[in-house]
């Protein structure tokens, strides 16, 4: 049974869903229909003639029903855009309801220029994230569009006849075809195989051991066996056999279908219609909301403070008013959204340059955080070149027969062909033999390969005798469990204890030299209508196939680089124990350790969590069994990334934090990832992971700089507040040094990362943030009071009469410093002599602190309420900023000692 209906969930909605609704209903009563027709009717409704659809007809129907994409979320236009921006951050409402205030309600002319700098602050929140996003939004979906899925269909095309002139008229001709998914229309002649992407909602012509998975529309976690029979009583749509769904795959077998319905009119359509824009936050969503609301609480816990202290002391409480709104700007995170928008789409971008492909823009600082990562040895360890080096009897003499069986074998299957398959196809180079193979036997049936029995079979019948054969091919020791005889030169012997033995000892011999042994097992068969893996049995064992996959030049280096980087790497595969161990020796990882996956069948979770902890190499696997795996390193505190690219990889990917895959995957693991890489390599995959450390790491910058300087700000202010008979700083100039300070900061995407940093993973750590805050703020709170005590004593602002000078020395003062220690800030080593920021980031700043000084000293900055400095402040002010500097250096190489980066 289902454990529920999607139809009833849609159906039981209400509200601006309703209509969404009625069309999921009508959509699965349509398809029930459909579902109960006998496979000519439903043909004959869906594709009158049952043909192949021609160019025109494609075209027209496209024209009808639109491409085959399910709901998305549409671009919007420009100005819903920008409202919508607007409207859904309470920062920039706030922001803006204050500049209203302060336009109306201001008398002086620095209040209608405060009103303007809070509009500015909102505009640059809002516009330079939408253009910033939108640039990189569209290179990003550019790169994403190299990585396209398609589905087998049977078309009609225009081509020249074999031998034509260029110049002579085309032909139509039925040809199979790979079609973009969005190019399907309903009526084409589809075909599913292993691994493939249901590409639309099918009708079922023809169905051989089709296995279905539709977890993602039901929660049924079991695949559902589908067949081609009308299903009369079908209870409902998901329910029907004789159809398959838009976002269920082919977990084994083979069908040929007929599109009924694509896009939006697919069930699949039908729930993404009403689920379009929801997404799950990921931890790094999290992080970056926790930090927002712990500034949001400091604002909350200041802001009154300071409004009741300076209406108190001052007398006004609208001038109190202001101020505390000003601080209050001062104090949010509103730049927060946008910073951490270009520092993800910036690195989306470095990281496309080195052909790792982002599809999830948050995935990347999850990618960064990898400290284990699962994957398996085809194709990453090995070169994903395997070739069949051996062919042999049981007792490993070679043997041409066993060779032809395998052929045989491999050419006839009509589902997923891999590499093996290949090589064996390609290790027959006698024309001769391959005609007389193609002549003499005819494919009868098959019983696909899925991973519990691993293994597939074809049924073929020589032609000269009109005898059928089960051929059957696969992993040895499931293999042996359905032989019950021997075959050796001409005779056959029964499978004694002794003889399966030595059989064994062969195939361990293969896996100790390296190579990965299949076994070949044959028997005859009677003559029937149709076979199953029931058939599977009494088998004679023939002699195995053997491969070899040498490692990669690259793997080993690779792999130092991972660990070296903090990245464990853990292999994952269906692959035997002995022949994975044999290639990680070639790689360096040391295997004391090793588990396949009967014996991970027989652990408890807790178990398993405590043995992965030691325990490099997983073999044998099913892909529930790599879904344990990766949820005991879950369970253990590890963030995991997994890397595959086969049908069995699908599960794993989505239960791994980040799911990597290769664009010469199969559908559904592409499908399935975060990351796609253009070459499948562990040396692109470790360059992708520093990547994302570097986007982390920057993001990182500035949020240890807003934590910082807002908590010491919390300080200086209240303290301020008291001390002085006026206010220490005018409400416009904290707006303008806000706005500033915000410009100067949204380079810190372009900034480099020291090596040290990237060494290890790095995760969100609220505590090591908030230890951070605690730590280097005060440090800007005292030198904010010598600049106060300069202010008063020496420069001589200590009447109401100089009170635009005082607030003009700490406006400069704090600016500065601000601006400047970022670079103190953004390495764990001394800045300007070990490591310096980017040349955008220095520019910046120094275009920044130019304009600041420029602001107080030209006439422009009575505007404002600044008033020219005297000379002797200048040295002074150095001073203090060399010392600040100087102190927060300090500080911050003791907290590094003691605690780390952070």
């Amino acid at each position: 049974m289902l454990k529920f209906s999607i139809a009833a969930m849609l159906i039981g909605g209400n509200g601006r869903n309703g209509a969404k609704n009625e069309a999921a209903a009508r959509i699965a009563a349509e398809l029930t229909a459909l579902a109960q027709l006998n496979c000519d009717d439903a043909l004959a409704r869906l594709n009158p003639g049952g043909q192949a659809l021609n160019p025109e007809q494609v075209t027209e129907r496209l024209e009808k029903y639109g491409p085959n994409v399910v709901a998305q979320e549409k671009k919007k236009p420009f100005l819903l855009e920008i409202g919508e921006r607007f409207i859904t951050n309470p920062i920039n409402i706030l922001l803006t309801v204050l500049a209203l205030i302060t336009w109306f309600t201001g008398e002086e002319a620095s209040d209608k220029i405060g009103a303007v700098i809070m509009f500015a602050m909102v505009v640059m929140a809002v516009f330079v994230a939408y253009f910033q996003e939108a640039r990189s939004s569209n290179a990003v979906e550019q790169l994403r569009k190299m990585v396209s899925n398609t589905a087998t269909a049977k078309r009609e095309v225009e081509e020249h006849a074999p031998g034509a002139d260029e110049d002579a008229a085309s032909v139509r001709a039925v040809k199979k075809l790979e079609v973009p998914i969005d190019g399907l229309v309903p009526g084409d002649i589809v075909f599913l195989s292993a691994g493939d992407m249901v590409p639309a909602d099918l009708r079922l012509i023809v169905a051989k051991d089709l296995f279905i998975n539709q977890s993602a529309l039901t929660g049924e976690s079991m695949p559902v066996e589908k067949f081609a029979a009308a299903d009369a009583r079908a209870p409902n749509a998901l329910e029907a056999k004789s159809l398959c769904f838009m976002g269920s795959n082919v977990v084994s077998g083979s069908a040929t279908a007929v599109v009924a319905a694509t896009g939006a009119n697919t069930y699949f359509g039908a729930l993404a219609g009403s689920l379009v824009g929801q997404r799950v936050q990921t931890s790094f969503d999290k992080g970056v909301s926790r930090f927002a609301w712990l500034m949001i609480r400091f604002m909350a816990v200041m802001v009154p403070i300071v409004f009741l202290i300076n209406g108190i002391t001052k007398g006004s409480w609208f001038e109190a008013f202001m101020f505390a709104v000003a601080v209050a700007v001062g104090l949010t995170p509103e730049m927060l959204p946008m910073i951490v928008a270009i520092n993800l789409a910036k690195g989306a971008l470095k990281m496309a340059k080195k052909d790792v492909i982002v599809k999830r823009l948050n995935a990347i600082q999850n990618f960064g955080a990898i400290d284990v990562l699962c994957t398996d040895k085809t194709g990453t360890l090995t070169q994903d070149k395997v070739i069949l080096e051996r062919h042999t009897d049981i007792y490993g003499d070679e043997n041409a027969k066993v060779l032809e069986f395998a052929w045989l074998n491999s050419f006839h299957q009509t589902g997923l062909r891999n590499l093996l398959d290949e090589a064996v196809l390609d290790a027959v180079h006698d024309a001769d033999t391959v005609q007389h193979l193609h002549a003499e036997y005819t494919l009868v049936d098959e019983v696909p390969f899925d991973f519990t029995r691993r293994r597939m079979s074809v049924i073929v019948k020589a032609n000269s005798t009109g005898k059928h054969f089960i051929i059957s091919k696969g992993a040895v020791a499931e293999m042996l469990a359905v032989c019950s005889s021997l075959a050796h030169e001409n005779d056959y012997y029964v499978m004694s204890p002794q003889r399966l033995k030595e059989v064994k000892d062969v195939a361990h011999e293969m896996n100790e030299d390296g190579f990965r042994a299949l076994a070949i097992g044959v028997r005859d068969i009677e003559v029937k209508a149709a076979y199953s893996r029931d058939d599977e049995k009494d088998l004679t064992m023939m002699g195995f196939v053997a491969f070899l996959d040498p490692p990669k030049d690259s793997a080993a280096d690779a792999i130092t680089a991972l660990n070296a980087n903090g990245v464990a790497v853990k292999i994952l595969t269906g692959d035997n124990d002995t022949v994975t161990r044999n290639v990680c020796r070639q790689v360096g990882i040391q295997v004391d350790k090793w588990l396949t996956g009967p014996k991970i069948e027989a652990m408890s979770d807790e178990e398993l969590m405590l043995a992965t902890r030691d325990t490099p190499v997983f073999a044998r696997l099913n892909p529930q069994q790599k879904v344990r795996v990766v949820e005991a390193l879950h369970r253990d505190g590890h963030v995991v990334g997994f890397m595959g690219d086969g049908i069995n990889d699908g599960p794993a990917l989505r239960a791994a934090d980040v799911g990597i895959s290769v664009d010469t995957a199969v559908d559904i693991a592409k499908e399935s990832a975060d990351i796609i890489l253009l070459e499948k390599s562990l040396l692109v995959l470790e360059e992708g992971v520093l990547e994302g450390r570097k986007v982390f790491g920057n993001i990182l910058k500035y949020i240890k700089m807003t934590a910082s300087s807002n908590f010491g700000n919390m300080f200086s202010m209240i303290g301020a507040s008291i001390l002085l008979p006026f206010l220490p700083m005018l409400p416009v100039q904290i707006l303008l040094n806000n706005l500033l300070y915000d410009f100067s900061q949204t380079a810190v995407a372009s900034d480099e990362v020291d090596q040290e940093y990237l060494a290890k993973p790095r995760q969100w750590d609220l505590k090591g943030i908030a230890r951070f805050m605690v730590g280097i703020g005060p440090v800007s709170s005292i030198f904010d009071y010598v600049t106060f005590a300069v202010l008063w004593f020496v420069i001589g602002a200590n009447t109401m009469a100089h009170a635009s000078l005082f607030q003009t020395g700490w406006f400069i003062e704090s600016l500065l410093s601000q601006t400047l220690i970022v670079h103190v800030i953004r390495t764990g080593r001394i800045p300007f002599l070990q490591s310096r920021a980017s040349l955008p980031l220095t520019v910046a700043g120094v275009v920044i602190c130019i304009v600041g000084i420029l602001l107080t000293a030209l006439p422009i900055g009575a505007w404002f309420g600044f008033s020219p400095l005297p000379a002797i402040w200048w040295p002074i002010l150095a001073a203090i900023l060399v010392a600040y500097l100087a102190l927060t250096q300090v500080v911050k190489s003791w907290m590094v000692k003691h605690f780390g980066l952070l």
